[in-house]
């Protein structure tokens, strides 16, 4: 099994296992829209260094007119004023046997309220209370810094609007039973199964 599972991983499992396989068992590396990656890019890390107080004044300068709509959005918004915690975190928390864990884009604080940032340059996720990245973020925060108050923020980008999920007991609850049902799927899966409809970025290798 794999030290650690990041939402990525379980998103992508959901969506295809072959894929999975591929992925991050073959670690086969297909191209990417270059384009929709460096504009995600770009932003996410203008607001990292500006979180962290550094000089942006060249970055934003060269910024495009369309990332510097988005830009001005982002760094408009009540938890940019918030006491800064980290940025580009790295965080994992253990459930039953497995490791789950990724990359927060910030964590602030406000009062005794944490507040995980997630920047979105597409849209949000539409069931965000139950996205992978909800939970493992939340889980994560929970166990590292021993605290309920804990409210994810994804900030829709494309459409400047904003959703938030607050933890409670009752969702931790459900978060690892969901967690390690989806870890235990993957550690039993024999990945031999093929999507009939398969049209992703390995289709042309898909056996």
């Amino acid at each position: 099994m794999f030290s650690l599972i990041s939402p990525n991983m379980l998103k992508t499992y959901e969506l295809c296992p072959k894929k999975f396989c591929f992925k991050y068992i073959k670690k086969i590396s297909m191209p990417v829209n270059d384009e929709i990656f460096e504009f995600g890019k770009n932003i996410h890390a203008l607001a990292s260094y500006y979180l962290r107080k550094e000089n942006i004044d060249r970055m934003e300068t060269s910024l495009s007119k369309n990332e510097a709509v988005v830009w001005d959005y982002l760094k408009s918004v009540k938890y940019f004023g918030y006491e800064v915690i980290n940025t580009e975190y790295n965080l994992s928390v253990k459930i039953g046997n497995y490791f789950f864990g990724g990359r927060l884009d910030a964590l602030v604080k406000n009062d005794n309220d944490y507040y995980i940032l997630d920047y979105k340059t597409g849209s949000a996720p539409k069931n965000a209370k139950y996205d992978y990245q909800t939970m493992i973020y939340i889980m994560s925060v929970k166990e590292f810094f021993k605290t309920d108050n804990i409210i994810f923020v994804y900030l829709d980008l494309k459409n400047k609007e904003e959703i938030t999920i607050k933890y409670s007991p009752e969702l931790e609850n459900e978060y690892k039973i969901r967690l390690m049902t989806a870890a235990s799927r993957i550690e039993h899966e024999d990945f031999s199964g093929k999507k009939e409809d398969c049209r992703c970025e390995y289709s042309l290798i898909c056996y």
